[in-house]
């Protein structure tokens, strides 16, 4: 048979257009950079949609900046899947010293309540565990966590509104 398989490449053109869209990846040939990155940013608009759905007091504590917090932190990361991503992203706002104080709680309930290495999928804890992050401490002991103390507040004139694990908001009037 003479002439090449029009096929012969497509696989390694098609991962080359998933990296870009999802990992970070350079624009492949012979596609517009500008239409690209319109799918890219709508491909990290979903995925931080996703993501919020699982962590939903880690979205709400970030309030308007979320999405871009997320596209930041995600434009060059291949999502491990929203539970992951997640988790992956709080520890990271954690380590900054970032991570809003709700969210610390339900990252400590995350920590107590699951087993996770930053590499495998989470698995349930058998034995007793503590979490902690930005103050907030959760315990699980035979199956259930209870947060024993709620990540510090900064109190604000016009209050955060943002709930806290219990469902309260803080709000300060003068």
């Amino acid at each position: 048979m003479t002439g090449a398989d029009p096929r012969a490449g497509l696989a390694e053109r098609q991962a080359e257009l998933v990296a870009a869209l999802v990992a970070g990846g350079p624009p492949p040939p012979g596609f517009a950079p500008a239409p690209l990155a319109a799918t890219r940013a709508a491909l990290l608009r979903k995925r931080a949609g996703e993501v919020a759905r699982h962590w939903p007091l880690l979205a709400a504590g970030l309030g308007d900046r979320w999405t871009t917090t997320f596209a930041g932190w995600a434009a060059r990361r291949p999502t491990a899947g929203s539970l992951r991503d997640g988790w992956d992203l709080a520890r990271a706002l954690r380590g900054e010293r970032a991570l809003p104080p709700v969210a610390a709680e339900e990252l400590a309930v995350r920590e107590a309540r699951l087993r996770y290495d930053g590499l495998r999928a989470p698995r349930p804890r058998r034995l007793p565990a503590v979490g902690r992050a930005g103050g907030a401490v959760a315990v699980q002991i035979a199956g259930r966590v209870r947060l024993l103390r709620p990540a510090p507040r900064t109190p604000t004139l016009a209050g955060d509104g943002v709930p806290d694990a219990a469902g309260s908001a803080l709000w300060i009037s003068d």
